[in-house]
């Protein structure tokens, strides 16, 4: 590791150093202090603290491991995620960056390199986690989670925590660090460097496909939520204009005081929330905010353009920074909530369900679809795109790629575990009846046709006893058909009876938690509400970032023609304006169709977004793979091998089921279809929608199988290039895409809060005199 070569200075007045801080500080040639060297600095205090956290995380692991035939607290769960992330993001992540990435402040980032103003500009770094967590955030840790509680809470709990601190977050930090140590480049161009053109176009083209079909299915989602919601709609786009505030007053008129816009951006989003309830409620203004579903997707591809094509700093990053105070001020509130309400998990460990492949929230066996449909909640294809390309080119230091990678990961797996515990704690029976279709629960009542009849069904509840449909209303526990009609009058709906896609449950459980200590019984429509609004501003800030990816990734797939070579450079204006429009336009299209048909545009490619998601997770551990081995540090290529590993095992099944699966698969489904249709006993609407789902089925499986292809063609070439970089024993960072090293002239902390050393150096460097003369 190339450090910066150390030069005598004077601190700045009221900065002493002790001995063992001198020995930390990195200075630069001019002797400027540019970072501290990462040490775990253990005393008897801090030793003990561990110890606790340790025991704590072991006590909460076996109760919810061993507990049976008996009610437990969710409080349970949230200690032992909290626990888990503590110690895995102290020594785990640490172990990564200290063994593999070997993070160097001395060395200037991407950001600090180019430093154009619109893509490559240095970002505070706590203003760059919330960009980074509201771009990955999606709607995956929301629904994910709740559509695999039909299998119990044990393996849905193990991956989430598991699988974030072993694969997600490793995938997310290590992909932000090889991107930041090649100038932020994408994906797919660090593909086409480490592994050759062909690895490199095989990449472009899968990303370029599962980008577009990710941003679709993600807008189709938040357009439900907001469709004909003059609240949702309100507050959402107020969030624009904050964010251009937000980025003029943090730029120009008060440079560098983040506490300053942070305050101000709260209060402002405050009362835009506020001022959405009142016009929801206003006979006049209303009309005039209520959009319907073809109206948003219009205003949606518009924001979406501008927000892609804007400066990074302007729109983009404060806007993701307002959106993420939310969601996190929402997740800490929901927490409290928890607490507060202290609600009994009624899904046992393993329900009935777990061991059949016909459960009604999604079909498929425990394995392998509990981990795709878990999704992003653990483990997500689509973060390493956003951590190659996008991030890197922000970031300040290296040394806060741990923070930013892997921690803002965990706080997605946390936002997936209060997504389990809303689904978790309520009655089974509303559960199922809010996430079975008609057709589903019509199957199960038989002639007696009912949606309370959801109780017929071979489901036991946490204490072994046949599951029920309960809701307490009003202080009084109703029953049946009664309590599902009670639940809907309390939230202010008509109907919660098949409202699909876990949405509908988290904001019913979001809602509970909130009214037992703000507001009361009365407040829970208010809070059911305001937690769709929450779903669909999680989902959004997702959207306008993945245009940007997807922008990235056209440019470098355009790039790979030698007239268009100019694609490729991210500082080209007119490059960015035609890739974005090219992006907007390609998933623009497919959710136009999916509002306009039911049967058609993104509708049809829903069922292959998670599995396609995760092949993706692969392609990033065989890149990090070929990075880390071509760096001479093969040792510790066990890594991102281990998750490569289990998701090639996981997303290659589940694919290989859904393409050849007499019972699952999408051409046996159309096989079906097709005798259907063939019969001659369907006519009219019920012969168009035979029509329009054999198509369907054929676009799942012939993409299901391009995917496949793609994917392993890809890994091959990664498996080559390992092997013949081994063989060769070719090794080092000179042989690879890195950067060479670039003296630093800027310091900036590592953590969202900084040390008591930090904040002595950032005093030292704001006063040293080769600041001074560089500011003029």
């Amino acid at each position: 590791m190339t450090t910066a070569t150390p030069a005598a200075s004077q601190p700045a007045p009221d900065t002493a150093y002790t001995a063992d801080e001198e020995a930390r500080i990195i200075r630069n040639s001019s002797g400027l202090p540019v970072g501290i060297k990462p040490k775990m600095v253990w005393t008897w205090p801090k030793a003990l603290l561990w110890a606790v956290i340790a025991i704590v995380c072991a006590l909460a692991w076996s109760v919810l491991a061993i507990a049976r035939g008996e009610q437990i607290s969710a409080i349970w769960f949230v200690v032992v995620a909290l626990s888990s992330y503590a110690i895995a993001y102290r020594f785990y992540a640490y172990y990564i960056q200290i063994k593999i990435m070997r993070t160097d402040d001395a060395n200037a980032t991407a950001a600090e390199r180019v430093q154009d103003g619109a893509n490559f500009e240095r970002a505070d770094r706590r203003v760059l986690f919330g960009q980074h967590f509201a771009a990955i955030s999606g709607a995956g840790p929301l629904v994910g989670p709740i559509l695999a509680a039909q299998m119990g809470y044990l393996p849905s709990v193990l991956w989430i925590i598991l699988g974030v601190i072993f694969a997600g977050a490793v995938q997310d930090m290590l992909m932000l660090w090889i991107s930041a140590k090649r100038r932020g480049r994408s994906f797919g161009q660090m593909a086409t460097d480490e592994m050759g053109k062909v690895g490199g176009l095989i990449i472009s083209v899968f990303l370029v496909v599962v980008t577009a079909i990710a941003m679709a299915f993600l807008a189709l989602v938040a357009i439900k939520a907001m469709a004909s919601s003059p609240w949702a709609v309100f507050s959402l786009g107020m969030t624009i204009p904050i964010a251009l505030i937000m980025g003029c007053y943090e730029r120009f008129l008060r440079p560098g005081r983040v506490i300053e816009t942070t305050i101000l951006g709260f209060v402002l989003l405050v009362l835009a929330i506020v001022g959405g309830g009142m016009i929801a409620a206003n006979p006049v203004l209303a009309p005039i905010f209520t959009l319907n579903a073809k109206q948003l997707v219009v205003a949606l591809v518009l924001y979406s353009f501008a927000a892609a094509a804007l400066p990074h700093w302007l729109l983009v990053t404060p806007r993701d920074y307002l959106s993420t105070l939310m969601k996190i001020g929402t997740l800490a509130l929901l927490v409290i909530g928890v607490v507060i309400a202290n609600p009994q998990v009624q899904v046992p460990a393993l329900t009935t369900l777990a061991s059949r492949s016909n459960g009604p929230t999604f079909s498929g066996n425990l394995f392998p679809f509990l981990f795709i449909t878990i999704a992003c909640g653990a483990l997500s294809g689509f973060h390493g795109a956003v951590s190659s390309g996008l991030t890197p080119k922000a970031i300040e230091k290296e040394n806060q790629i741990r923070m930013i990678g892997y921690g803002s990961m965990l706080v997605e797996s946390f936002t997936a575990i209060i997504a389990l515990i809303a689904a978790i704690t309520i009655s089974q029976g509303v559960y199922f009846s809010m996430n079975m279709s008609p057709a589903q629960i019509e199957a199960t009542a038989g002639s007696a046709y009912s949606a309370s009849a959801v109780s017929r069904m071979d489901v036991q509840n946490i204490e072994g006893q046949r599951m029920r449909v309960e809701w307490q209303s009003g202080g009084t526990v109703v029953t049946g058909a009664e309590a599902l009609d009670a639940a809907a009058h309390d939230v202010g709906e008509e109907t919660l009876v098949s409202r699909t896609g876990g949405a509908t449950t988290f904001a019913i459980g979001m809602a509970n938690f909130l009214k037992s200590y703000l507001g009361g019984e009365g407040s829970i429509a208010f809070w059911y509400h305001f937690a769709i609004m929450f779903e669909a501003l999680f989902i959004l800030t997702t959207v306008d970032n993945g245009t940007r990816v997807a922008r990235y990734q056209i440019g470098d797939l355009l790039g790979n023609v030698r007239k268009l070579r100019k694609f490729a450079d991210p500082t080209w204006r007119p490059g960015n304006l035609i890739t974005t429009f090219i992006a907007t336009a390609l998933w623009g299209t497919m959710l136009y169709m999916g509002v306009s048909d039911a049967n058609g545009g993104i509708n049809a490619m829903v069922p292959i977004f998670g599995i396609s998601n995760q092949l993706l997770s692969a392609g990033c551990f065989m890149l990090v793979t070929v990075c880390v081995v071509k760096a001479g540090l093969g040792r510790y290529a066990w890594i991102p091998v281990v998750p490569l590993v289990w998701d090639v095992a996981v997303t290659f099944t589940a694919d290989f089921e859904k393409i050849f699966d007499p019972q699952l698969g999408y051409f046996a489904t159309a096989s079906s279809l097709r005798a259907s249709i063939d019969s001659g006993q369907l006519e009219g609407e019920a012969l168009a929608n035979a029509y329009a789902s054999l198509s369907n089925a054929y676009l799942d499986g012939v993409l299901s199988v391009f995917f496949l292809v793609m994917m392993a063609a890809f890994l091959a070439v990664g498996v080559k290039t390992v092997v013949s970089t081994v063989r060769a024993r070719a090794y080092g960072d000179h042989l690879t895409s890195q950067e060479p090293f670039l003296e630093s002239n800027w310091f900036a902390p590592s953590g969202l809060i900084a040390t008591r050393l930090e904040r002595k150096v950032q005093h030292e460097f704001e006063h040293h005199p080769a600041r001074r003369a560089e500011l003029g």
